[in-house]
């Protein structure tokens, strides 16, 4: 059995990274400096040091070093974001505070920042030393007294690290802090792999953080300790002389391989084995590192990898620079290496302290993303301030060497891999072995435009990820647009404050999102648009409106048909259900090469808009739209009770391919739409003509014989009026339907009606219906024949508290009628699911919109669904802009 199968099921996917680190605010920054070499230092002031609590004596003192790092505004922080009162976060440990935000962070970057976390998610971590309690809460007694000892324990201990984190996240695997001086971070790592293989959850955040205060503080150098005289880090140097205090969060999440490939996550690197152990009693003092120790370690987390140490070809190293520990620590590495390789200098030696210092806690961690993003950018950063080789250390029968320039990471065809050592006082030893992640294959997208979705607490927020969001798309030019999209949907927790954007290709994605201001914007040729809505609603009220008879068109749907399997199936069904009825395939009416003439004959008409209806709304419902409401215009009403159980489907297609057939079978009529109130148009109206339907306040159709319907439109156009002709051969709801009313009421007497289970309005009342209306064939007889209330219906819905009304049709004849009738309504959305005929968009640019509307109304849209059939990868996106401000008792 190969070695690739045994170990196939041990080995664990890094899948998210964040950190804050002098100097870089990301990891992204994090490695640009490390590609340039980049000391992180600053020689303090002596105003700064005295403010910081030095004394005139102390700076005196020639061997008081005043250097160090800072951490950039560690003492900031979103409290509103996490829901702590400003109180609170005065309170919690800074490095509590940067924990946090860095493990949000990092689950965005993994592409899993959603609410709510239906992953076993487990948090491991450490964090240094409260010198923030110490110096600054202890030192106002009066801070201190009105905390009280409970509250100022819960906010500076340790031990409420990882649970706070999990509080807050709502993270429901273990959440553990771990404890074990300088290796805590990556024996947190360690930690966190083994409960990902044991099952105890399915991800898990391992890190640390270290940030002391004050931040600009320097220190006395001592002959023998283990701080530099000078400030600077000399890593396996002949003149290296210790380390210096850094300051920094990271934190990485985990996931089995085999999982992280089946949810097709961004792979950053692969841990395929990891070890931690302990010095025990056999070395010089607590102190003092163990070769003995450290080369079991790193021997058995090769072990466990199940590779040749001939194949690891970079270490980053624990890198002290002290005279005692560099050789101690290369002395390990080799009696690791040696039991499988005699190679020379093939394993290149890196240590992040000489970039930044001795990170404490927190420095496993930024070594293990310091390790995976040399391993996703094929390139070794340089080791700083080597200059001559500690004379202590053999390199040159060694397999190592110190790398000491950005170098780019060449392999002979076998994968890259590398080690990670991290060591701390006490003794307790911890290694990794990474490899380079595998590639996946090309995402695979059936929408020709896709949805970009940003939403933020704030407008601030929002207008900065928006920015955020553009200049990634530049930088990142080789990262699918459509994987982008598919991770700001699946990937990112809804806020109140939201921006959508529809475009065709990632340079309309970068315009539309460049001219995003407050309330809308628009790309270069309306490539892309961007919408915002500023109101927090959480699943809306929402209206389904099925259009009726008039908004047939060739190829409705046809887009949709050919890439929506929902809508396909439930198209299919309803023609293969009409094929007798008909006479013919309803797919050769509606999707015909040419325009079909038949789709203008009612008999046809109202079947297929009805079928094009129903497929759409099982469409939006699998998309997690649920109607709340329905409301029909005249044919559309079949679709609400079908929908409802009113009717079964096999019955609402008979009943309206009769309704249909009887309908088309009476003497030809005219439909003219009048826009005037209703109670006014009453007044012209004679004996021939009827008020066929009262679409909006303003807005209505009348019906009857064409000569009749003429001379009308003649007299009102003469007042003023203005008056279109409805293109139909038939005057529907009129008294030239009576003929075929007693025939359809024998079609609706041989089918079963049901008591409706969703909640729809009746054309005929303008109200709610009853199940005692919808279970009477005597209604729908007077639904074909009455006039059609829509107006009335809509103000009905309003009333019942509905939000949001979406057409569910080939068209927006409802979405005008409803805006018109809903103009002095506030906070209510109308959405159109397909465009006008005559509207150069296509059918899935407006349905993709529409989702986009949906959403940016507060409906919860099930993302997985909408892109079945495709094959989308998550990938790392600009994590969320914390509002920080300074929370800090003097």
């Amino acid at each position: 059995m190969s070695a690739e199968h045994t170990n196939k099921g041990r080995k664990i996917a890094v899948v998210g990274m964040a950190g804050r680190f002098p100097d870089a605010e990301n990891v992204r920054a994090f490695w640009k400096n490390l590609e340039r070499g980049l000391e992180s230092i600053q020689e303090f002031s002596d105003a700064d040091l005295l403010k910081s609590g030095a004394t005139p004596e102390l700076l005196k003192n020639p061997n008081f070093v005043k250097h160090g790092t800072i951490l950039e505004n560690a003492d900031h922080f979103d409290a509103a974001f996490f829901s702590f009162n400003p109180r609170e976060a005065e309170l919690i440990d800074p490095q509590h505070r940067l924990f946090l935000e860095c493990a949000w962070e990092a689950l965005e970057d993994a592409g899993y920042g959603t609410e709510p976390r239906n992953a076993n998610i487990g948090v491991y971590g450490g964090a240094s030393i409260n010198t923030y309690v110490l110096t600054s809460l202890l030192a106002n007694p009066e801070a201190a007294a009105a905390a009280g000892g409970y509250q100022l324990m819960l906010a500076s201990d340790k031990d409420f690290l990882a649970t706070r984190a999990a509080y807050k996240l709502n993270l429901k695997g273990p959440a553990v802090t771990v404890q074990t001086a300088c290796s805590t971070s990556l024996v947190a790592v360690q930690m966190a792999c083994q409960a990902l293989l044991g099952g105890q959850c399915e991800m898990a955040l391992a890190g640390g953080v270290s940030a002391s205060f004050p931040q600009r503080a320097g220190y006395v150098y001592a002959e023998g300790m283990i701080f530099s005289p000078d400030g600077h880090v000399r890593p396996f140097d002949e003149s290296g002389r210790g380390i210096r205090a850094g300051q920094g969060v990271g934190i990485v999440v985990l996931k089995r391989l085999e999982d992280a490939l089946r949810d097709r996550d961004e792979i950053r690197a692969v841990i395929l084995g990891s070890a931690i152990n302990n010095d025990g009693a056999a070395k010089m003092g607590y102190s003092a590192p163990s070769v003995e120790g450290q080369s079991s370690a790193i021997a058995a987390a090769i072990e466990m990898a199940d590779v040749d140490p001939g194949t690891i070809t970079y270490v980053e190293a624990h890198g002290t620079g002290t005279q005692v520990g560099d050789p101690i620590e290369v002395a390990a590495l080799q009696h690791a290496f040696r039991k499988g390789t005699e190679k020379k200098q093939f394993c290149a030696l890196g240590a992040l302290k000489s970039n930044l210092g001795h990170l404490d806690v927190a420095a496993g961690v930024a070594g293990f993303i310091k390790t995976v993003l040399t391993l996703q950018n094929k390139e070794i950063a340089p080791t700083l301030n080597f200059a001559q080789p500690n004379s202590k250390i053999d390199f040159a029968s060694s397999p190592f060497y110190v790398n000491t320039k950005l170098t780019p990471w060449k392999v002979n065809g076998a994968p890259r891999r590398a080690g990670v050592s991290s060591f701390g006082i006490g003794g307790t030893n911890a290694h990794a072995v990474l490899e380079e992640a595998p590639t996946h294959g090309a995402s695979e997208s059936r929408w020709p435009v896709q949805l970009l979705t940003i939403s933020a607490r704030t407008q601030a927020a929002l207008d900065a990820m928006t920015a955020r969001m553009a200049e990634h798309l530049r930088a990142f030019s080789d990262v699918p647009l459509a994987d982008v999209c598919w991770t700001s949907q699946v990937g990112r927790t809804r806020f109140p404050y939201r921006r959508m954007l529809v475009c065709a290709d990632r340079q309309a994605a970068i315009d539309g999102l460049m001219g995003a201001s407050g309330a809308a914007g628009s790309g270069a040729g309306g490539a892309a648009r961007a919408v915002s809505a500023f109101e927090e609603s959480v699943n809306p009220s929402t209206v389904f409106m099925f259009s009726g008879q008039g908004s047939q068109h060739a190829d409705m749907g046809r887009a949709l048909y050919e890439i929506q399997p929902v809508f396909r199936v439930e198209f299919d069904r309803c023609a293969a259900l009409l094929k007798k009825e008909l006479g013919c395939d309803l797919r050769d009416v509606v999707f015909a090469a040419a325009a079909d003439a038949r789709l203008n004959e009612t008999r046809f008409a109202q079947p297929a808009l009805f079928a094009i209806e129903y497929a759409l709304a099982r469409m939006w419902m699998a998309w997690g739209v649920q109607p709340d409401f329905m409301i029909g215009h005249s044919i559309g009403e079949y679709v609400a009770a079908c929908l409802a159980g009113v009717f079964s489907l096999e019955d609402a297609l008979r009943v309206v391919a009769a309704r249909g057939r009887l309908m088309q079978e009476r003497e030809r009529g005219s439909m003219l739409s009048v826009r005037m109130p209703a109670e006014k148009l009453k007044g012209t109206l004679n004996g021939s003509i009827s008020l066929a339907a009262v679409n909006s306040p303003s807005l209505c159709t009348v019906s009857g014989p064409t000569q009749a319907v003429s001379a009308l439109q003649g007299k009102l156009e003469a007042q003023g009026v203005e008056c279109r002709a409805v293109a139909t051969s038939h005057a529907f709801h009129s008294a030239m339907m009576d003929a075929a009313l007693p025939e359809f009421l024998k079609v609706l007497q041989s089918v079963k009606l049901g008591e409706p289970t969703l909640r729809f309005v009746s054309n005929v009342s303008g109200r709610e219906i009853r199940a005692a209306e919808a279970t009477d064939a005597q209604y729908w007889v007077k639904h074909l024949r009455g006039t059609v209330n829509f107006d009335e219906g809509v103000a009905e819905l309003r009333e019942l508290g509905a939000q949001v009304f979406l057409e569910v049709g080939p068209g927006t004849v409802l979405t005008t009628f409803a805006r018109e009738s809903l103009r002095e309504a506030r906070g209510v959305q109308v959405v159109a699911s397909l465009p006008h005929p005559k509207d150069p968009q296509p059918a899935t640019t407006s349905v993709v919109n529409a989702v986009g509307r949906m959403w940016l109304a507060g409906a919860r849209i099930d993302w997985t669904a909408f892109h079945a059939g495709e094959k989308l990868y998550r990938t790392s996106l600009p994590t969320y802009f914390f509002e920080r401000q300074r929370y800090f008792v003097e």
